[in-house]
């Protein structure tokens, strides 16, 4: 197994406000995609070199929650460039950049989005 993880999704209760967030977050262009019944937007990866992605999805059953499972998204090459930009984009921090205690392994921070889900950052640095 390459990874533990193949696919995500981020349920939004207000897709483009959700969209809008996470690209200005990031810094990235989600990917408008074709489903039955369901609005989504995927996370750019290249599946040919290995790099998993997942999506915003809104629609029945795409219920944000600020509890249960968390997805860790990159941070880019410095943690705390996404950071700077989540209060104006609309979300809270919920743990400030903060170094992982173990060699090597950088640094997270937690946010909670628009849609009230918690998500992670990671990066090196």
């Amino acid at each position: 197994m390459a990874s533990a993880i193949s696919w995500f999704q981020i349920p939004c209760s207000d897709f483009a406000r959700g969209k809008r967030f996470y690209e200005s977050v990031l810094g990235i262009a989600l990917q408008d995609m074709q489903a039955e019944g369901m609005r989504m937007a995927s996370f750019p990866a290249d599946p040919m070199k290995g790099e998993i992605s997942g999506a915003l999805v809104a629609g029945p059953g795409a219920n944000p929650s600020a509890e249960g499972t968390v997805v860790f998204l990159n941070g880019g090459d410095d943690l705390q460039a996404p950071l700077d930009r989540v209060v104006e984009a609309g979300g809270q921090i919920l743990v400030p950049k903060t170094k992982i205690e173990m060699e090597g392994a950088g640094y997270f921070a937690m946010i909670s989005d628009t849609e009230g889900n918690t998500v992670g950052l990671h990066s090196m640095r």
